[in-house]
């Protein structure tokens, strides 16, 4: 039960930040492997903001388990 909420909090987090700062994800996680880049491109925000919804919507169902 404990385990579940956890999970919950930590992909709704998560992914809340994926789809406000899809930038700050990009900036911890590839800007470093790039030289010279200034901004992620256009299919890395998508990606990174779909990904961001998934989180939500499997923190969701990790809710709504608990509540069962």
């Amino acid at each position: 039960m404990y385990m579940l909420l956890f999970l919950g909090i930590l992909l709704i987090v998560a992914g809340l930040i994926m789809l406000v700062k899809p930038k700050y994800i990009w900036a911890i996680t590839e800007k470093w492997k790039s030289e010279g880049a200034e901004d992620p491109s256009f299919v890395y925000i998508v990606s990174i903001r779909l990904g961001g919804f998934i989180c939500a919507i499997i923190a969701l169902l990790c809710f709504y388990a608990l509540s069962l």
